[in-house]
């Protein structure tokens, strides 16, 4: 399952220069009874099965050693503290970091309070198993890695600066009717970085206003994220008024 995305685009690059080193192991390859049992039903009742502790510790104990100094242990889960970017670059600046994929119900708490795990989450929605969720995480660290991809780039990019990215445009100038703004074909460098931090103000106001909370803006910001703010308001009333036509 997660031979294809890591053996292509950045996490590949990122392994080939040897940025980052991925093993992927099977919880099975630690149980003890000869049914290879990782899972079992819960205490109490309920739907479901619940994946044991033993097996999980002994292999995250076994990768990383006893002591876990300098180590990251995350427990992919629906209920987790969700994954962001911030989280992305604390990950990134590990040592080491084993990922869990939970699975079924869940993970004895166990397994959380041993390995001292943190739990995280991609989103507010349920997936089969945590290896979709630990690939993202994987792919989000190893972006950040220095010498993987170029660092002007991470710099730009959404999230990096607490901001949704500025919209980008490309070649041909004229699209059905829809032409590239101006400035950016000025060759005015200080026009265009103005131009592209205040697209990135509206778009999060439109976007992800939550982003917006702590953020330390100028007069001047505020307004384009008033801006931002009325042009979602707008959109909103847009799809509203479409729904109750239909």
């Amino acid at each position: 399952m997660f031979s294809g995305p890591f053996d292509e685009s950045i996490v590949k690059r990122a392994r080939d220069t040897g940025a980052i080193a991925i093993r992927v192991h099977d919880i099975r390859a630690w149980t003890t009874d000869r049914h290879r049992t990782a899972d079992d039903t819960p205490y109490g009742g309920g739907a479901g099965m619940v994946m044991t502790a033993p097996p999980i510790v002994a292999a995250v104990g076994e990768q990383l050693g006893d002591d876990l100094a300098g180590a990251r242990v995350l427990l992919m889960a629906a209920g987790g503290k969700p994954f962001d970017q911030r989280l992305a670059a604390s990950l990134a600046a590990a040592d080491r970091v084993a990922i869990v994929c939970g699975r079924y119900e869940g993970v004895d708490q166990r397994v959380v309070e041993v390995l001292r795990a943190e739990e995280v989450s991609i989103g507010d929605y349920v997936l089969t198993g945590g290896e979709l969720p630990a690939m993202v995480v994987v792919d989000a660290m190893a972006r950040l890695l220095p010498g993987v991809i170029q660092a002007s780039s991470v710099a730009e990019e959404s999230h990096q600066a607490g901001l949704v990215e500025y919209p980008h445009y490309t070649r041909p100038h004229e699209f059905r009717g829809l032409t590239v703004p101006p400035v950016l074909l000025s060759g005015h460098h200080a026009e265009i970085a103005r131009w592209r931090r205040g697209q990135a103000l509206r778009r999060t106001a439109m976007l992800r206003p939550d982003l917006l909370n702590s953020a330390q803006l100028s007069d001047a910001e505020r307004l384009l994220v008033e801006e931002g703010r009325r042009e979602a308001g707008a959109k909103e009333q847009e799809l509203d008024d479409s729904d109750s036509g239909s």
